[in-house]
């Protein structure tokens, strides 16, 4: 029987442990994280091959199961990863300011772990390593619970982070995983406030919404986007076709993946086939309001339903919908945006300064692909989410958005007045 209780009490003392720990100690625990993945290579492929056979059973979508799979490149990149974690900077025990005040009080704000960190995410095991490899480098426990489709590869990496754990005399209860797929302990987890300082969901609107309704402990919410282009009269096509097809294509399951592209009615005429013919040719769904399907020849375009503009898609479908100009492109993306990722293509810089004030999303690109919206990307190794919230932490959340800080006040017998 699952004890989330006693799995809560032990995670809140690892926590006390990494807490103390230095930056060579939990460096040289991630190396042999990454070591012991790319040695127990064929044992996690195993385990998950037998998740996505599950998972094509029982009628799984292909993009679903592309966000399962783990093989041999997947899991190299996932060590590289955790290499990579290992030469960042570490902000725990930096400080964030300094000064002494005027009685001579020498005060500093010292970066600290949060504590005890839980994670509930569904169908990308990858996450399992990234957030083991984040929370460890900054001195978190974490409690993980992911999806059922998903059990045996991520228990299979639970193993390998543990056994690397151990084999530096760590304590394996600084990452844990509950492995019960019975969905009333979800709600149970979503209590353990009295052990865990922060939940992070990471997964598809209805999981966020439990998460923020049920919680008793802080939820960064964030990882569910609709994600809008928008293509200015000045934008230039070619450049806008390749990152539109980028933004699309090149990892439709993700969140920061294009689901809308609103275009300048001055260039609709001539944009609109040119963008529907390169991606019909990879076998892309479109679907387009009123004016854009009156451009293009035959039943290409679909028309756009009830529901749509507020649709995720995580798959090869977006929608096209051409507006009177700037204005009108933000208030749609005000209307339908969940403040994740949106860019505008131009070349007018002007209006390229109207939408990053006026666009208020936790990324905005001007002529660049929305896929950039990533910890890796920003440079901030691997992420444990993307928030879309203003509190505490915004995009993508790397090593310093898992530390707070704590008041140090140093005196030589000084007493208030």
């Amino acid at each position: 029987m699952t004890n989330l209780q006693e799995m809560g009490k032990n995670a809140k003392a690892a926590g006390r442990v990494l807490a103390t720990l230095s930056t060579d100690k939990k460096n040289a625990a991630l190396l042999r994280m990454a070591a012991r993945l790319e040695a127990c290579a064929a044992y996690v492929m195993e385990q998950n091959a037998l998740d996505v056979a599950q998972g094509r059973e029982k009628g799984l979508s292909e993009s679903f199961l592309d966000r399962l799979t783990l093989n041999e490149k997947r899991i190299a990149a996932l060590a590289n990863d955790v290499r990579n974690v290992a030469t960042l900077p570490d902000p725990v025990g930096s400080a964030m300011d300094s000064r002494v005040l005027p009685n001579g009080l020498q005060l500093t704000r010292r970066r600290i772990p949060i504590g005890v960190i839980g994670v509930i995410y569904e169908s990308r095991p990858n996450v399992t390593i990234d957030i083991a490899s984040l929370c460890l480098k900054t001195g978190n426990a974490a409690i993980l619970r992911g999806g059922k489709e998903t059990l045996r590869s991520n228990v299979a990496l639970l193993n390998v982070i543990q056994d690397a754990l151990k084999a530096e005399g760590l304590p394996t209860a600084a990452v844990q995983y509950i492995d019960n797929p019975d969905r009333a302990l979800v709600r149970e987890f979503l209590r353990l406030d009295k052990y865990i300082d922060m939940i992070i969901p990471r997964g598809g609107f209805r999981l966020h919404e439990l998460c923020k309704n049920e919680s008793n402990i802080p939820v960064v919410t964030g990882g569910v986007g609709i994600v809008h282009v928008f293509v200015d009269e000045s934008a230039d096509f070619p450049t806008a076709i390749n990152i539109i097809e980028n933004s699309k294509m090149q990892k439709p399951s993700a969140c920061n993946a294009l689901d809308t592209v609103l275009v300048h009615r001055n260039i609709a005429g001539a944009f609109v086939p040119q963008v529907v013919a390169k991606m019909g040719a990879m076998n892309v769904r479109m679907k387009g309001d009123a004016a854009a399907r009156s451009m293009v020849v035959g039943e290409v375009l679909e028309p756009i339903e009830e529901g749509d503009w507020d649709t995720e898609w995580l798959d090869y479908i977006f929608g096209i919908k051409v507006v009177d100009g700037i204005d009108e492109a933000i208030a749609h993306i005000d209307q339908h945006s969940l403040e994740h990722s949106d860019a505008i293509l131009t070349n007018n810089w002007a209006n390229a300064q109207k939408f990053i004030d006026e666009v208020n999303s936790c990324a905005v690109f001007v002529n660049a692909s929305t896929r950039f919206n990533d910890g890796a990307q920003f440079g901030l190794g691997a992420e444990v989410a993307i928030s879309t919230q203003k509190l505490h932490a915004r995009g993508p959340m790397g090593l310093t958005e898992l530390t707070t800080y704590k008041w140090i006040c140093v005196g030589d017998g000084h007493v208030r007045p």
